[in-house]
Formats: structure tokens, sequence, C-alpha cells
């Protein structure tokens, strides 16, 4: 199973929280608060990856915190926003 690092921003009571993946560009979710924007990440991540697949386009190879930390584009993110690790969730058909 892969895992993708998402980066939470909280921007107060009144807005939702946003959630987005330094790995996968475009992929973002949200909610009313960290916990359900958590629960929509995996959703998200799979939906992105489905999208892809439809395209014939390879899913991004996750990186570490610390690659991400030596990344100029997303250093400052870390440092200030809530950072989650989201397992991308296993296809249904995989199941049968």
């Amino acid at each position: 199973m892969r895992h993708y690092i998402a980066i939470l921003e909280d921007a107060g009571p009144d807005k939702a929280v946003g959630l987005w993946f330094p790995d996968l560009p475009g992929c973002f979710s949200a909610g009313d608060d960290l916990d359900e924007a958590l629960r929509n990440a995996p959703e998200a991540v799979a939906l992105y990856a489905e999208s892809l697949a439809k395209e014939r386009q390879p899913l991004p190879t996750p990186r570490s915190l610390s690659e991400l930390r030596s990344d100029p584009d997303v250093a400052e993110d870390l440092r200030d926003h809530i950072v989650a690790l989201v397992t991308l969730p296993a296809p249904a058909h995989a199941a049968e």
C-alpha cells in the first residue's frame, strides 16, 4: 500500500479545513474540522489514482517527509501546517 503525506490547513473555526498532497498535484480534500478532512482524504487519493489510471498515467511515487522537507516548494508549508500520512485505499475489485 502506498502512503502519501498530506498537508492540512486550518484557517479557523468559520472555515473548512483544507488538505492537499505535495506529491499529487491537484489532489485535495476538505472537511468542517480536522477529523472530517482526514476521513475524506483517502477517497480523494483514490479518485485521483482512478483518474490517472483512466488516462494510463502512473501514480506518482510518494516522497518521504525528509525528501519533502528538502523541497523548497513544500518546506514552508510543512513548517506552518499539520502533516498527516494518508493511505491509498485498495481498489474495490482487489477484495473480490
